[in-house]
Parts: C-alpha cells; structure tokens; sequence
C-alpha cells in the first residue's frame, strides 16, 4: 500500500525533494506546506496550508492525512525542534532533532564540537563583545578575516573581508545594526582560508554514512563570482576536484567522525549532513555544516540519486542504512542554474508573470519553483530566488549549456542569472595535469617509509666484512675482514614458489622470509660455501607497508640465523602486475669457500659410503602446488584446527619455515669428512641427491630408517599419491644429505645429532646400466607406519556439534551449491544443508543436491498467483525442515518484501562483482565497459532493494587485457566457490552478524 508524504517548506529544494519522493511506488501522494506554484496540483504533488510552525496543529494534520513520512526542507523549523514535537506525537520525520541541528544553528557550538573532535577546521574565537571582535581581527597571528554571525541568516551570515577594516566593520553591522537580528547576537571571528570551496553531503542514521556526489556552490551575484553574496546562484554536480581518494578522506575525517562524535556525545545525527568544506593545500577544512540539503544542491544532486529517496529515508528512520545504501549515476552530470528577481539580494518587486516554462520542460529540462505563486491562473515572482532551471546530461560542460538554454527560454522582468555555473569544475577539466607516480599506482612515499622502517632490521644482521647499512646504490663485502685467504665466490637464488599462497590466505606473513633465506643458503652449502650476504627482492601490485616490513623482518631474523648480512634489496610496487593483497619474492645469496675445502669431493665417493640424513622442519619449501591442490579437494582447509589440543591450524602447520642448515652443518663440512652434502628441495629425494654424485654411483636407501613427520602420511593418504611422486615431489622428511666414508659415519653423524635429528638412511652404490640413480625402499611401510598418528591424533579437525541448519535454493545447475555441498561436508564446517529448493523440475542442481544424500524439494513458481503467495509456500517448507540459515545459489526468483524482513539477516546471496559497483544483471558486461582493472564477487545478506544488503565476503578477481564476458565470467565463477563457503562458515559460526541498525558486526 502507497503511502502520503508530507514536505515542509517552500523553496526549490522542496520542490526538488517533492519531485523526487512522487517517483517511488511506495508513495501515494506528496503534501508540501507551504510549497510553491510548482508543487501546487503537480500530479501527485499538491500544497498544504497546514501551519508549520504550530507543531501540535501539525501533528493532528499527519494523522487525519494518514501521513507516513515527513521531509523537513529548511534549517529554521528543524531548529525550532519540528523533529522532537512530531516524533513525540507518534509522527515519522527525516532530519535532526534541535540539539543535533545546533551543527548548523549554532556556529560557535560547531567550531567547539570540531576541535574537540579534531576535525579540521580554520581557527576560530567567539565573541558577544564587538570591541573585543575587533580588538582580536587586528592581533590576530592569522588573517583572521572572516565574520560570521553565529545563528541562522538564511545562509547569507557569513561576511569574507579583504582587510581588517572591513572585517571590523561586519562585526558592526552584525552586532550592533542587526543586520542579521538575533542571529547576530554571538559572532565567530574565523581563519581566512585559502582554496576552493565544495559541499559534500550524506545520508546518516547516526551511525552508517551514505555519502552523495560532491557539488560547489555559487554564492555571489554575478557570474566571475563578483556582487553581493546570496543564498547560492547556482551549482552542479558531481565536482571533478574531488578525487575518489580526497572523497574518501572527506568521509573518514569529517563526516563519519562528526557522526561519530554527536553520537558520542549522546546527541545521535539522523537525516542528512552538509559539509562545507575548503579544499587547503594542508587537506579538506570544515567551513560549516548545515543539518539538511542544501538549496541549491538539492536540485543536482536528486538528480543524480538512482535509489528510491523514500526507500533512504525510511532506512535512515530506521537505523538501517547500511543494507539499504544509496546508488547513484555515474556516468551523468547535473548543472542547475538559479532565476532570481531584480535587486536581490536586497529588495525587489514581486507578482511578475513568468513564461516559457513549457518551453523549458520541452527541451527536457527539470525546473523547480522556489519564489513562485500562483495568480489568477498565472505563474508570478513572490520571492528573491525565483526557480532553478536543471539540466542533466552526460558532462559538465553539456549540462551547463542546457541549463542556460532553458534560462534563455524562461522570461520574466529584470530577470538575473549566472552563465558561468561549473566555470572552475570546467577549467580544472580542461587544463592539463600531469600524471604522477602515485596516479599510477606507485607510492614513493610508502616505499621510502618501508625503507626507514627495515633499516634498522637489516642493521642488525650486521657481520665480520659488512656493516649491513641500507640506502646505497650498492652493497660492499670485505673477504679479507671475513678472514678468507683464498676463497671461491658462490651464488645461488631461489624462491618461495606456491607457499607464498598459503601465507596469504592465513594472513601470515612473519615466516615466509625464512624460507626464502633457507632456499638459498641451503643451495650454497652444497658448494662448501659460508653464507656472506643475502639479497631480497620483493614484488606486489599495491605496496602494504605493514605486510612487507613482516616478510622483510622474517628474512633479517633468518639471515641472523644463518650468519649472513642483509646486505641489500628491491620492492617494486608494479600496479596491475599482482592482484591486490598478493605479492612474490625471491633472494640471492651469495658466500664463499676457500679453495681447497669445495665440495662435492667427486673423486672420492666410493662404492659403501654411507648417506646421513638431517631431519627436515616439515614440507619446506616446494611442492605446494600439489599440497594446494591436496586440501582443496580433502575436507579439510587451511584454517582446519590440527593436533590433539587443536590449537593449530593446518594452514600454521604447512606454514612451517624452512630449516636453515648453514650454521649447524658448516663446522660438519669443513672438518674434512664429509665428501658430499645435498640440499633436499625441488625434486624431492630422487632428482637431489643424484647432482652430487659422479655418473657412475647412486643411492640406496631406506625409509624406514628416519622418522617421517605425520604431515606427509597426510599428504600421501589424502592425494592418495604413489610412492614416486612422494619421493620425486617432497622431501619426506629429509631436509639434507651427506656423503661419508663408512669409517667415519658415526664419528660424523653425533657431530651433526649435536644440531640435528639425523640417521644414517642409505649407502652409495655402483649403478648397473638402466639403474634408477635412487632408489627408495619401504617409503610405503613407513608412510602407513605413521598412518594411524597422522590421521587420528595430529591432523585433525574438531566435528562441530549442533550445526546451523541451511537450505539452498537453486533454479538450475547449482555450481555455486556444490561449493557450498563439498564445504559443508568437513567435519570443521559450522553449516549443514540440510535441503535444496528449486523452482524448476529436473534441473541439474536437484540431482547434485540428490547425490550428496541432500533432501530436495521442487515448488513451482507457476502455480501461484504472486510473489507473497509462492514464497509463503518455500516459507513452510523451510519451517518444516528448521532451517535457520538459507542461501541462494542462481536462484532466478525476487524474494517478495514479507519473506526477506521474516529472514532478516539469515539470507545470504552472491553478486559477480564487488559490491557496491555494478549491480544488477550484466555485471561483467558493465564491468568491461566500465575498464575497470579489477571486479571480483560479493557474498552479502538479501536485503529488499536487489544487491543492496550489508556485505559479508568479497573477493577480487583481476580483468585481463583481452577479456570477454565469457573468460572474465569463469574467472569470477572460480572465486564464487571460495567467497560463498568462506562467507556461510562467518555466519554459520557467529563471527559475523547483522546488528539491529542493518549493519555487520563482527565477533
């Protein structure tokens, strides 16, 4: 049922308000009082003559009218405390109560709220004295310059002086002739600032903040903005010197943290916020605020709203702004350009006809009336500003052009305008600005607060021959200060490879940098070689300083472990080269051997030597592609709990950093025993060992000789993999190898147990021609040997009891729901569906959920007359299986308004895109017109507006050159099946829920 709206005030932002609240469905009709010739009988727009300022006559006029909502335009009725009266007497209004309206009624009570809040603003002093105003302007230590009276002026208050006389004499004018009455009685003596001034409002529900496309203001008369100062010739919107960035530092330093304050303060802030702001070369400044839309604002910034006004509006009643967010259109712009009669803003003549205002609305143009009224069937002047002439087109530039247009074809005497609305937006659109670093996607500034703060980290590593200092275009290295006589260089370098992925999803970035150190200190070893100093390079899209300096301080802690320098490195920030939130790396080591002490001793590995071999700390660092691959098919994930106490994860455990074996091991090699080391990475046990024997010899060796940990049981059993791929793939517990004379290998092999687990797990042997160079025996014994630890005490999830019943519904093949099917089967899922629910027979999802042991149920959408109806029969079905979560998985049906409040926060959907950008249908297609770098997919709860629930889980997905519909649409499917399941688990778990204002809480 539609319902009566009434709207307070006469203006062209009521007219605007008006206009906008006619175009919802949910409204009936619009009461403006006392409104304008505009809104008189304007379809299902008409005037009132109820009293405003009489608030108990107007409370019982909204309930003989049966009105729903009331809109409060202007600033005076809202300080007068509309808002409290109407709310007391049961009647729903948008906008502040009085003591919140104190933000634009009171200016000496804003500039004390803004510095006890630090938001940023000009300095300030209030005065009720003159000669003490005065006294302060000339000994001010700024050009303290601007006077404003410090209550309501009808947005004429503020005088910008040019010199200190002038500003002396607006605190005459204004305290003692009056100028502005009882306004006037306290005065704010400000700070001139210098910059350009733009508005920048929101919608709040005390806590949430939906901001609206910024706008500028025209203030003076007459166009080059010289003349008297009015209450705004002109505006448009969206303003182009306001960048995303600056738009979000807006949001955050003012307007999210002046709603924060008021509520702070025991003052909550409902309605809409007006900044007006300076935009200084120190940041965004506070000029004022004003507690409603602004005039002329309003009739470019409705323009541009997408969403259903009332829809807002009730959703910031009811404190739920944030599942009903407002959508705006981008791609437009709307310039409105302000009639106003002859001698404003001073005296002027009223009751002059006004034509061509037909002829206005025939080259599609919006005019809304403000000093208008109507006599004897005729549209007359009865104000200063008479009406504002809007265009909306897809530029600035051809917006203004338009609106003058209809200025041009709108006649009444001594008419005055402006023909220079936007002229700054348009010069600061034409002028030529050069690109800069930043603008690309590379922070300096960050990179060098990187710099600053891993210098000392890299300090540390200090050691004989090198002093480890940062910031040279080269690192130095004093062999003779090292104490070599005759020493060989070695070099090596590697990677992480595919672990780097785990530490990412876990979020666990202090570890990595050891496995990057070991992989190449490790390798060098192989050579003899004492580890000197070790190089990082470090590469990512976007650079976060607080991830890499964690990565950065993992590789110092490790070069200091292995007795190397951090002598220097590279971070390239390369945007478009990762996805956000990913990065790679990779390090060189380099060290040095002295000539006569190089290994491997080819010449004397003999037929019985002996093969030690030191334990590995778990996978280290290679095959993770495979592990990946291994947990995403297992019913397990990375976040699984693990252990008997279940205090780690299965993601800390792969997590394990590589062993550095340079310290312990060295004082091993240079004894002069040991004729051969090999560093078990890539390759595992058979490509390894084989690159430090001559031709003719290989290995024999025994697995169940050496303890292999529980992780590759794990492994083995779960990617059910064949012994060679095990060997070939990891290093099944061995992290190195030594080659000894027979004679020495218990001499040698305490020597390592010193440091190391160690045993001795094989010999070298002459191979036969067509012999396997390793050879392997009883790693199957061993693997099921440890079988029984592995899957029932170490790996092991905790089965959650009482889990939260889900029901998902599907109109076709369900890809989404096999995720969510093959996610809930872990014994650490929180969720357990429970039915699926199809409005279409025979579809693939059906047989899915049926081969899973889920049961199914089909209703037809076709055999019921409406929405509520068919719903209110899922509803049942849903009762009858005590579902408490449901999840729609391309499920083609809109949920009608009943069944989404029932199931408020207990539905969850997925979107192909990052919410709250290309919504609807298409996504991708809107995506690659748009030429966005990234899109991705969006878990949120349903709300009633299509897309527009509070969000639980987004994941960005990259758009490739070259993409179409169909590859950026795969793509995005992939993330689907991870975002879906990640999300249900938060809400299944409780980590995450919707508060009673609409908004995500997390636990």
């Amino acid at each position: 049922m539609a319902d009566r709206v009434l709207v307070i005030g006469s203006g062209g932002r009521e007219h605007a308000l008006a206009w906008k609240l006619a175009q919802s469905p949910h409204v009936k009709h619009v009461f403006v009082a006392p409104g304008n010739a505009g809104t008189a009988d304007n379809g299902k727009i008409s005037n009132s003559a109820v009293s405003v300022s009489n608030h108990a006559a107007l409370a019982q006029f909204c309930r003989d009218q049966e009105i729903r909502l009331v809109v409060v335009g202007p600033e005076v009725p809202l300080a007068a405390g509309i808002v409290d009266d109407l709310t007391a007497a049961g009647v729903r209004c948008f906008g502040p109560t009085a003591k919140a309206a104190q933000l634009e009624s009171s200016k000496s009570f804003t500039k004390a709220f803004l510095d006890r809040h630090e938001i940023p603003t000009a300095r300030w002093k209030s005065f009720t004295d003159p000669k003490a105003a005065c006294s302060f302007i000339n000994s001010a230590n700024y050009p303290a310059l601007v006077v404003k009276a410090s209550g309501l002026a009808a947005g004429k208050g503020v005088i910008v002086a040019s010199n200190k006389e002038e500003a002396c004499k607006a605190v005459t004018e204004i305290m003692q002739d009056k100028t502005f009455g009882t306004a006037g009685e306290t005065v704010v003596v400000e700070e001139l600032l210098e910059g350009e001034e733009v508005s920048c409002l929101c919608f709040t529900d005390g806590i949430t903040i939906a901001p609206m496309p910024p706008a500028q203001d025209h203030k003076r008369l007459m166009d080059g903005d010289e003349g008297p100062n009015t209450g705004g010739m002109g505006a448009y919107s969206p303003a182009p010197q306001i960048s995303k960035q600056l738009l979000q530092k807006i949001r955050d330093t003012v307007l999210q943290k002046t709603v924060d304050g008021m509520r702070k303060e025991g003052v909550p802030y409902f309605g809409v916020l007006y900044a007006g702001l300076m935009l200084t070369k120190d940041g965004p400044k506070v000029l004022e605020f004003n507690c409603r839309f602004g005039d002329p604002e309003c009739q470019v910034i409705l323009p541009l709203l997408k969403t259903d006004l009332y829809e807002v509006m009730q959703a910031v009643i009811n404190k739920k702004l944030s599942s009903s967010m407002p959508v705006w259109f981008e791609d437009s712009a709307a310039v409105t350009v302000v009639m106003a009669s002859e001698g404003y803003p001073g005296t002027y003549p009223k009751g002059l006809e006004i034509t061509g205002l037909s002829k206005a609305k025939e080259l599609g143009l919006e005019v809304f009336h403000a000093g208008t009224s109507l006599k004897d069937g005729k549209v007359v002047t009865s104000g200063g500003r008479v009406l504002t002439v809007t265009a909306i087109k897809e530029d600035l530039m051809t917006a203004l052009q338009e609106a003058n247009k209809g200025v041009a074809a709108i006649h009444f005497k001594g008419a005055i305008y402006r023909k220079d609305i936007g002229y700054r937006a348009i010069a600061f659109l034409r002028q030529s600005r050069g690109l800069t670093y930043k603008n690309s996607g590379v922070d300096i500034a960050a990179g060098n607060t990187l710099v600053q703060k891993i210098k000392p980290l890299a300090a540390a590593t200090s050691r004989s021959g090198c002093n480890a200092e940062l910031g040279g275009f080269a690192g130095l290295f004093d062999l003779k200060a090292a104490g070599y006589e005759d020493p060989v260089l070695v070099s090596g370098t590697d990677g992480v490879g595919t672990k780097l992925k785990i530490a990412q999803v876990c979020k666990r970035h202090d570890t990595i940098g050891q496995d990057l150190v070991a992989m190449c200190v490790n390798d060098i070893l192989a050579q003899g070689a004492e580890p000197l100093f070790f190089l990082d390079y470090f590469a990512c899209g976007k650079l976060d300083v607080e991830v890499a300096q964690g990565v950065i301080a993992g590789i110092a802690e490790a070069c200091k472990k292995a007795g190397c320098a951090l002598l220097g490195g590279e971070t390239a920030e390369m945007p478009g080269m990762y996805p956000p939130g990913e990065y790679d790396l990779a390090g060189f080591a380099v060290g040095a051997v002295e000539r006569g002490q190089m290994l491997p001793q080819l010449e004397k590995i003999a037929d019985g030597d002996v093969v030690i071999g030191v334990a590995s700390s778990g996978v280290h660092s290679n095959g993770y592609s495979l592990v990946r691959k291994i947990v995403e098919k297992s019913s397990f994930d990375f976040s699984s709990p693990v252990g008997i106490s279940g205090d780690q994860t299965l993601g800390d455990l792969l997590l394990t950093p590589t062993k550095i074996y340079s310290k312990t091991l060295l004082p091993v090699l240079r004894s002069g025993h040991v004729k051969a080391y090999a560093h078990i990475t890539g390759g595992g046990l058979l490509e390894n060992i084989p690159r430090v024997l001559p031709e003719s010899f290989g290995v024999v060796l025994d697995a169940l000789t050496w303890k292999i940990p529980e992780i590759f049981c794990w492994l083995h059993k779960e990617g059910n993999l064949s012994e060679e791929e095990m060997t070939r793939t990891f290093n099944c517990g061995i992290g190195a190898v030594l080659v000894v004379q027979k004679e020495l290998a218990q001499e040698v092999l305490k020597d390592v147990q010193r440091h190391e687990a160690a045993w001795l797990i094989g010999k070298v042997v002459s191979l036969q021609k067509g012999s396997a160079r390793v050879k392997v025996h009883n790693m199957l014994r061993a693997l099921q040997a440890n079988r029984s630890l592995s899957v029932h005490s170490h790996i092991q999830g905790k089965i959650q009891a009482n889990k939260v019943k889900v029901a998902v519904l599907i109109s076709g093949t369900g890809t989404n729901l096999e995720a969510l099917i093959k996610s809930t089967k872990k014994p650490t899922s929180f969720a357990q569906i429970v039915l699926v629910v199809s409005n279409k027979a025979g579809v693939e999802g059906l047989r899915k959920a049926e081969r899973a042991g889920i049961p199914t149920r089909v209703i037809d959408h076709k055999l019921y007359e409406s929405r509520t109806e068919f719903d209110s029969a899922v509803d049942k079905v849903l009762e009858e299986f005590s579902v408490q979560l449901i999840c729609l998985a391309g499920f083609m049906r809109i949920l009608s308004g009943p069944f989404v409040k029932k199931w408020e926060g207990k539905i969850l959907n997925i979107h192909p895109s990052l919410l709250p950008s290309f919504k609807g249908a298409n996504a991708h297609k809107l995506v690659l017109q748009a030429g966005v770098r990234v899109t991705g997919c969006t878990v949120h709860f349903v709300a009633e507006e299509v897309d527009a629930g509070a969000i639980i889980f987004q994941e960005a997905v990259p758009v490739k050159v070259g993409d179409t519909v169909e590859t950026l649409s795969e793509r995005v499917k992939e993330a689907e099946h991870r975002a879906f399941p990640a999300a249900l688990q938060l809400v299944a778990s409780g980590a995450v829920q919707v508060g009673e204002a609409g908004k995500i809480y997390w636990k």
